[in-house]
């Protein structure tokens, strides 16, 4: 398995997609085609954590007014499954690796892991 999942209207997945060969992949678009329950409990397999998936920055917290410090990992697997921008990304995952996100030290091991 090798799956990508992303948002097309972020830039930052955008660049993050194109720097790589992705001819095997399945490129999956979150907002047209959301993550499922399994695609979640295997991406959590990956981290042992819903909260190492969710997205700090999405625009929904605002909007529902969350509060982000009394949240559990019950509340963030509910969230992820809820809205689309609650799932940080890019998430590259297969079947015994799984990239979140774009931050430098997580580019840099997604880099590695398409060099080898």
């Amino acid at each position: 398995m090798k799956k990508v999942f992303y948002l097309n209207t972020c830039d930052t997945c955008r660049k993050i997609l194109a720097q790589f060969n992705l001819k095997d992949w399945e490129l999956r678009e979150i907002k047209k085609q959301p993550i499922t329950k399994d695609e979640l409990e295997e991406m959590f397999k990956h981290t042992k954590s819903y909260e190492a998936l969710f997205s700090k920055k999405s625009t929904q917290i605002k909007l529902r007014e969350l509060d982000i410090k009394s949240l559990g990992e019950k509340d963030f697997k509910e969230l992820l499954l809820d809205h689309y921008t609650f799932l940080k990304r890019p998430v590259f995952l297969t079947d015994d690796k799984i990239f979140i996100g774009n931050d430098k030290e997580n580019l840099g091991n997604l880099r590695a892991f398409f060099n080898n």
